[in-house]
């Protein structure tokens, strides 16, 4: 008699998915707050969608994923950290505009489901929303046997808030002579790690466990720092109107995000060493002998975030921050097209 065949024999496991769900629908509940009206495990995450002081609220919506930073991830076994860069950088990516969180969606797809690997992603990503004051609503977990690697997977987020349209800051009133503010990174956040990983583990032959002298940590340590989200730092100012732009400095570098928030006849000149850069960048820069351009082209170079302000808004701004090294004066405003120049 033909052997009765299962889910299970084609590589999917449906009581490892139910065993995680579980445990994940505890922690999804841990970022719930009163205008959350659905429960994990429904078809739709349900959300009061009120905005009580609001004249014209704006909804400001964002996708993103940690790229290939999650394969230090896997070389590490460290998993509760990638999905805490997840809620972080789209996070930023809607604070750009003035925009709160308020729901966030995750999507985690992998090869064979190890529950423990599951959770300990849906922790950091769980942690992240409580950091942002973010809910996490719903979210998927696919099991898709020989899509992936071996002991792999991917993870993606996506991220809504809200802006009252009066307040929605969009780098319309940029001119010329305004001043460009960074704000340090804490490392390469979740930009560039196709080269980073090449220098480190191909160029230079190291591993995940080498401890350098000149980082005070191994190179899994230094390349799994976080993502650093911006929101609790900025909070105070979003509604001043002293912000005129903000720009989150992700692949591209400053050369090519800061021009997503010019207008129209604008650039924007940066002073090399204005800020300190963290010795990550340089090493890698001399494990490669990468040229400056391409080290600004694929890295935040230490900057995760830039503010633009008027000159007469920059001291008060700057003060605003509570201690030195929080933020510095890395460039301005000036007349051209669109560009970066470093200068």
């Amino acid at each position: 008699m033909t052997k009765s065949i299962t889910y299970s024999d084609a590589g999917v496991s449906i009581d490892a998915a139910n065993a995680a769900v579980e445990k994940i629908k505890g922690l999804a509940r841990s970022t719930f707050n009163a205008r959350t009206l659905s429960e994990i495990g429904t078809f739709g995450g349900m959300f009061d969608g009120a905005f009580p002081g609001m004249s014209e609220p704006v909804l400001v919506a964002s996708a993103d994923g940690v790229g290939t930073k999650l394969k230090v991830a896997f070389m590490t076994g460290v998993h509760d950290t990638v999905g805490r860069d997840l809620v972080n950088h789209c996070t930023n990516d809607i604070l750009v505009q003035g925009a709160r969180p308020l729901f966030f969606l995750d999507y985690v797809a992998t090869g064979s489901l190890s529950p423990g690997v599951i959770v300990s992603v849906v922790d950091g990503i769980s942690r992240g929303c409580r950091e942002n004051g973010c809910v996490l609503l719903g979210g998927e977990t696919a099991e898709m046997p020989g899509f992936y690697a071996e002991g792999e997977y991917d993870v993606a987020g996506f991220i809504v808030g809200v802006v009252d349209r009066a307040k929605v800051i969009d780098g319309g009133r940029v001119r010329p002579g305004d001043v460009l503010l960074g704000l340090p990174s804490a490392g390469l956040h979740t930009n560039g790690y196709s080269l980073a990983r090449k220098l480190f583990f191909e160029v230079a032959g190291y591993d995940a466990g080498t401890h350098l002298d000149a980082l005070g940590e191994t190179v899994g340590e230094a390349l799994l720092r976080p993502h650093l989200s911006y929101l609790r730092p900025l909070e105070g100012l979003l509604d001043t109107g002293a912000v005129k732009a903000l720009a989150h400095i992700t692949g591209g570098g400053l050369l090519e995000n800061i021009p997503r928030v010019l207008p129209e006849g604008t650039a924007a000149e940066v002073e090399r060493g204005s800020w300190p850069v963290p010795p990550v960048f340089g090493l890698m820069r001399e494990l490669g002998n990468v040229a400056e351009a391409e080290m600004h082209r694929t890295f935040n170079m230490g900057v995760g975030m830039v503010v633009i302000c008027s000159p007469e808004d920059a001291e008060a701004v700057r003060h605003h921050f509570d201690s030195p090294g929080q933020c510095f004066a890395i460039g301005r405003v000036v007349t051209g097209a669109r560009d970066v120049r470093l200068v």
